[in-house]
């Protein structure tokens, strides 16, 4: 494995760990072959969030309009496409358009509803 294939497996590990902590929801790396088609879930951390679709990146040089659109063309139509991304040392950031916030927001707090309800 590579260096920056291990680098971005570690990051989606250290992601799964992240929102399993912050949101209590179960969270997993996805198991992504070469081969994935459009309409298999490319997201590279699962959830049980439903709707949320998580692109990981951990590099040191992102860039952010590239990220974006490979999470966009990545989601389902009826996912919030959502990149995580931190460089060494530092903090996980998130990253998604404007125009999908309030979707983002409806989705976290539908989790929540339903998690309180359990």
């Amino acid at each position: 494995m590579t260096n920056s294939r291990s680098k971005g497996k570690r990051g989606e590990l250290e992601l799964s760990k992240e929102l399993a902590r912050i949101f209590g929801c179960s969270a997993r790396r996805s198991q992504q072959f070469s081969g994935d088609v459009r309409g298999v879930n490319n997201a590279d951390v699962i959830t049980d969030i439903l709707g949320l679709h998580c692109e990981v990146k951990r590099v040191e040089k992102l860039n952010l309009e590239k990220a974006l659109e490979q999470a966009e063309s990545d989601a389902k139509a009826t996912d919030c496409p959502v990149v995580f991304h931190r460089k060494n040392g530092k903090p996980w950031n998130v990253s998604l358009r404007l125009d999908d916030l309030p979707g983002l927001v409806t989705i976290i707090t539908e989790f929540e509803r339903n998690e309180n309800a359990n």
